[in-house]
């Protein structure tokens, strides 16, 4: 037995250790485990099931890690910005006639003698990071009632946990066998250390008075190193968003050996840990996991019931607000509202299908800064990842856009295009002036290009490059039709009026945030008498106008079927088909208009 339930909050390696007593009085021998679960994880997965439980763990982040007790049961969501490769390290091992575990941790609970017969096993190493681009208001924050909370009880209870880990702060041993990526892998062992001493050495708070367990860390950006159990690689890939549920550890003596330590086991550091010291990266050590979508960061909002009725209404009030924020261009808000729909569905060959890049065209410097500003503002409170890049010969001639491996840490070093699925993605193509592109420069335009006409990110491994699947919505505000960046859509952007309010209420702002995660994500189809009627049409237009090409066609598909998306249905019918080809005569007419 586990005990109450909130043991697994406030004493979760306690609810391992119990669960593997009782596995190993059933007579299971710990090397044949080889690491799998023998019943801990689904005493996790019981007690998280209920969603006001989950809420009752504290999110890990910059503004809680001081205050976390480590030991204690965490969440943390980010992006897999790094897939670190395994590790291996010492699960079980005997003290006496007693078998005991470190899974889930990073050092052992009792002392190990170096004649300890042991049992080896591995785990896989994610860095995860804040994911980029994400709003404020679709972050949670714990509490200070839920942080203080756990912490109390972890207090009431803290002679039973010294009855259970008597030997903790005497006999720390230093237990982490850090493992090389897949190709090489190495194991350390270190000596004891006692762990609360060197907690109350850390700084403290001048406003509180209380003692920040990590002193190092940075105020407003919190990376995680997180420890993955029984998890297929399926399960998990680059750049997918993840919550993580698990143990929080923070051991002083692992960011000793990594500052220049003299002890054998330094030797046997692993150069892509040694730059991620325990003061800087925390460690979660993961009970539990599941991928995240955007509708997972709509906050607040109340689980609707889609009808027919309900879809119009916020259809029609969501693109009232797009025109009032578009100067009243009603034509540039039908397609703004298609293009925030969008997402890539299918791969055919090298095609992106379901992607609406949008280009508005006839920016100045002065409409950008009053509607550029008012639309990036507005997307911005509608989606929850979004990014905004000043596309100007100095920009591109200085960042590093593409993610790059950095063999001498061993890292897959960063780029702005590293992204989540679902990001909005602006560029401000009004600030480019007459330049000179340098060899950077160049680069950083061609992986613009492929992004917004490929879906795709090259990711540079220094000996060779590697193409990597997105799907961000792409919005290109220029004076004239971009030539660099080839969008779905151009559309020259006619405002006649600016907005007395482009500012909408709360229940408003949350209605819409719902209307376009869920109908993003809704499924759709295309029957075959409807399929046939379109191929009649592509064929009668393609005679009428020889220039027409696979793209417009495709352009034409991805229009009436996320007008179909944006009424709630989903089928695609005559009427919505009808509807994009309207749509698409308007913005040709307006097209011609400027070519006069």
């Amino acid at each position: 037995m586990v005990g109450v339930a909130f043991d697994c909050l406030a004493n979760p390696l306690g609810a391992v250790r119990v669960t593997f007593e009782k596995a190993m009085t059933s007579k299971t021998d710990p090397k044949s485990l080889n690491g799998k679960d023998w019943g801990a994880i689904e005493v996790f997965r019981d007690f998280l099931s209920d969603r006001e439980t989950l809420s009752q763990v504290p999110i890990l982040d910059h503004s809680s890690i001081g205050w976390i007790q480590p030991n204690s049961l965490v969440r943390f969501r980010g992006l897999v910005q790094d897939m670190l490769g395994n590790e291996f390290y010492v699960g079980a091992y005997k003290d006496g006639s007693t078998w005991r575990t470190n899974k889930f941790t990073d050092v052992a609970s009792f002392p190990m003698g170096s004649e300890a017969e042991t049992s080896i096993w591995e785990r896989q190493l994610l860095y995860c990071v804040p994911v980029p681009g994400q709003n404020t208001w679709t972050v949670q924050r714990s509490s200070q009632s839920v942080v203080s909370s756990c912490n109390n009880w972890s207090s009431q209870h803290g002679e039973k946990r010294q009855r259970e880990d008597a030997m903790l702060e005497d006999h720390m041993v230093d237990q982490e066998l850090q493992g090389s990526t897949s190709s090489s892998k190495k194991m350390r062992e270190g000596g004891v250390s006692g762990q609360s001493s060197q907690l109350q050495e850390s700084v403290t708070d001048e406003t509180s008075g209380k003692v920040c367990t990590i002193p190092d860390f940075d105020s407003k950006y919190l990376p995680c190193l997180v420890k993955l159990y029984d998890s297929p690689e399926s399960d998990y890939k680059l750049n997918d968003i993840i919550e993580f549920v698990g143990v929080f550890t923070f051991n002083p003596e692992l960011m000793a050996q990594g500052d220049g330590s003299t002890d054998l086991s330094n030797e046997l550091f692993e150069d892509a840990l040694a730059h991620l010291p325990p003061n800087k990266v925390p460690r979660l050590h993961c009970l539990v996991h599941r991928k995240l979508a955007n509708h997972d960061f709509l906050l607040g909002s109340p689980v609707i019931e889609i009808t027919p009725n309900l879809i119009r209404k916020t259809r029609e009030a969501l693109l009232g607000h797009l025109t009032t924020v578009l100067g009243n261009d009603g034509l540039a808000a039908e397609c703004v509202l298609l293009h925030l729909l969008s997402r890539v569905h299918a791969r055919v060959d090298s095609a992106a299908v379901g992607k609406l890049s949008l280009n508005l065209t006839g920016f100045t410097t002065e409409s950008y800064n009053v509607f550029g500003s008012q639309l990036k503002s507005a997307v911005q409170t509608l989606l929850p990842f979004t990014k905004s890049v000043p596309f100007s010969v100095e920009y591109l001639n200085s960042v590093s856009l593409a993610p790059r491996k950095d063999y001498e840490t061993n890292r897959l070093v960063s780029g702005v295009l590293q992204l989540a699925e679902g990001t909005h993605l602006t560029l401000d193509e009004t600030q480019l002036k007459a330049g000179m592109l340098n060899s950077i420069g160049v680069e950083n335009a061609r992986l613009l290009n492929n992004l917004v006409e490929l879906q795709k990110v090259e990711y540079d491994f220094q000996f060779y490059k590697m193409e990597m699947p997105t799907d961000v919505q792409v919005l290109i505000l220029s004076e004239g039709k971009s030539n660099i960046l080839p969008a779905d859509l151009v559309l020259p952007f006619q405002p006649s009026a600016v907005g007395s309010s482009v500012n909408a209420g709360t229940e408003a702002l949350q209605a819409w945030r719902w209307y376009l995660a869920t109908l993003r994500l809704s499924a759709h189809d295309l029957d075959p008498d409807m399929q046939k009627v379109i191929e009649d049409d592509l064929v009668a237009a393609r005679q009428e106008d020889r220039s027409l090409g696979s793209k417009d066609f495709s352009r034409w598909l991805s229009m009436a079927r996320l007008i179909s998306i944006s009424l709630g249905e989903s089928c695609l019918t005559l009427e919505h088909w009808q509807m994009a080809k309207e749509l698409e005569r308007r913005r040709k007419e307006r097209l011609n208009e400027m070519k006069k």
